[in-house]
């Protein structure tokens, strides 16, 4: 875990969670990034209070683990 957490040190955000939230489109497109580069870091346009809650469903909706959520971002991982 420690070395994911350094690869997603130099990621840039791949993908950006906005005012439509974790729509069909948005989570396919998360799953397409998980299957290319396995490691992904998300950007969430607002959301203040739920992103947590919203990190730990987005990796339950991928099957990917939440490597770590610090901010507006959260990394995300699927071997």
């Amino acid at each position: 875990m420690r070395e994911l957490k350094s690869r997603a040190q130099l990621l840039k955000p791949a993908i950006k969670l906005g005012k439509a939230g974790a729509s069909p489109t948005f989570l396919a497109e998360l799953r397409s990034l998980l299957e290319r580069t396995r490691l992904v870091k998300v950007r969430f346009e607002g959301f203040k209070d739920e992103r947590k809650a919203l990190s730990k469903s987005l990796a339950e909706a991928t099957g990917s683990a939440l490597v770590q959520q610090v901010g507006h971002t959260a990394v995300f991982f699927r071997p």
